[in-house]
């Protein structure tokens, strides 16, 4: 009851005519094929190759001929020997036997690039920077907040380069996200974990999620193809209310399910929030220079644009001062981003073992029984959290995400 759109069914109506009028032999039955047909007989890549693979395996076939564009994201389907195909007299050629055509391996998984970006280059800022820090050992949301030049961005977009790899079935994830939109090769050749910036001006339908061209079946939003990986929202109270709100079931379920006439599809969205923004309107409230312009009514109504359950689903605010003159005059650099990346990893591995043979990944994801048997408080710690829990007005989920990030700290000290 799907209604069929797109280019993929192009070579495989072709292949049905060509066989039906006695021009060639069936095709094999147990070989799957899909493409867009150009008029020259070229063959162009289509959206959603990976999964169509893994679909092919699953549904018992041996081999599948794509086009060449799209070989290397269908070849992480173990179990189907892929065949790529440039054009239509290769295809006719390989099923007739005169020139049989060589399958596709997966290629080797990509170095990372010697990128610019490094936090050896972010001065001062030790406290932005070890929040980063926990943030990326535990998968937790950080929002930073503080003047304009403090470095609030710099930080955030250095932020991807102190995660740990992708392991094999994130890859896995990521590239079918990928290639549900058409950029699959993009994602078989990035080394790294996704990190999508999206503008403020961004509507709820680009952020969550929703249809494509006419007719077609919903497509994956920023935070889909933030998967396993970093959406940056920077001039955070910039952001539509309705679009900051999309934001928060998939922040606590990890996927998002859109629905519209033509049909319902549910997507991953497990990632982490870094959110960046100014105190004020002005930028500078708080300042010990006096600079702020704002009223007090204008602070208020700038901060009100984000809901209180919305901050209740970051784990850490981040208060960021303005970079001394000291600190720039000198240009010592930093520590670099691989001595933090050293340590993130550790940290990891820890979480590792811990939650091996479960569904949880990293301790942002900690269930509520792994809560009670991880995160346990002797009686001064349950003493000072009913103090915090009293004064600060905590709800549940803060109050569990302040044990998933103490338990972040620890595994960073190597500590039980």
């Amino acid at each position: 009851d799907t209604k069929k759109a797109g280019t993929a069914y192009d070579l495989p109506i072709l292949l049905s005519i060509l066989a039906a009028a006695g021009e060639i032999d069936a095709p094999p039955d147990n070989a799957l094929f899909f493409g867009e047909l150009s008029l020259t007989g070229e063959l162009r890549p289509v959206c959603g190759a990976l999964s169509m693979a893994l679909a092919a395996r699953d549904a018992g076939f041996k081999t599948v001929f794509v086009p060449a564009m799209n070989a290397a994201e269908a070849s992480y389907a173990s179990g189907v020997t892929v065949f790529p195909i440039h054009t239509l007299n290769e295809l006719l050629g390989h099923l007739n036997g005169r020139k049989p055509l060589t399958p596709c391996a997966p290629p080797p998984r990509p170095e990372p690039q010697d990128d610019a970006l490094d936090f050896a280059h972010v001065l001062g800022q030790h406290a932005v920077k070890r929040a980063l820090e926990i943030a990326a050992a535990g998968g937790h949301n950080v929002l930073l907040s503080g003047p304009p030049g403090s470095g609030k961005s710099m930080a955030a977009k250095r932020f991807s380069t102190i995660l740990p790899p992708l392991s094999d079935s994130e890859r896995l994830e990521v590239i079918r996200v990928w290639s549900a939109i058409g950029r699959g090769q993009e994602a078989v050749e990035r080394a790294e974990r996704p990190f999508r910036a999206p503008h403020h001006n961004s509507s709820a339908n680009a952020m969550a999620g929703g249809s494509g061209a006419a007719g077609r079946l919903p497509v994956p939003g920023e935070i889909t193809l933030a998967h396993r990986g970093v959406l940056f929202l920077d001039e955070f109270p910039e952001f539509r209310r309705d679009v900051l709100e999309t934001l928060r079931q998939p922040l606590e379920d990890g996927q998002v399910t859109i629905s519209r006439v033509q049909g319902s599809q549910t997507f991953p969205c497990e990632f982490m929030l870094v959110c960046a923004m100014n105190p004020c309107p002005c930028g500078w409230y708080g300042d010990p220079s006096g600079r702020c312009t704002c009223s007090q009514a204008a602070v208020d109504r700038y901060l009100s644009r984000i809901s209180g359950p919305m901050l209740d689903r970051v784990d850490m605010i981040v208060e960021v001062s303005s970079v001394k003159f000291d600190e720039l005059r000198s240009r010592t650099e930093a520590e670099p981003s691989s001595a933090i990346k050293a340590r993130v990893d550790a940290a990891r591995n820890i979480q590792n073992t811990r939650y091996s043979g479960t569904s949880t990944r990293c301790n942002a994801y900690m269930q509520p029984a792994q809560l009670r048997t991880f995160c346990q408080l002797d009686e001064d710690c349950t003493d000072l959290m009913k103090q915090a829990f009293d004064a600060l007005g905590m709800t549940a989920r803060s109050y569990d995400r302040v044990l998933k990030v103490a338990r972040t700290i620890a595994d960073l000290a190597g500590s039980d």
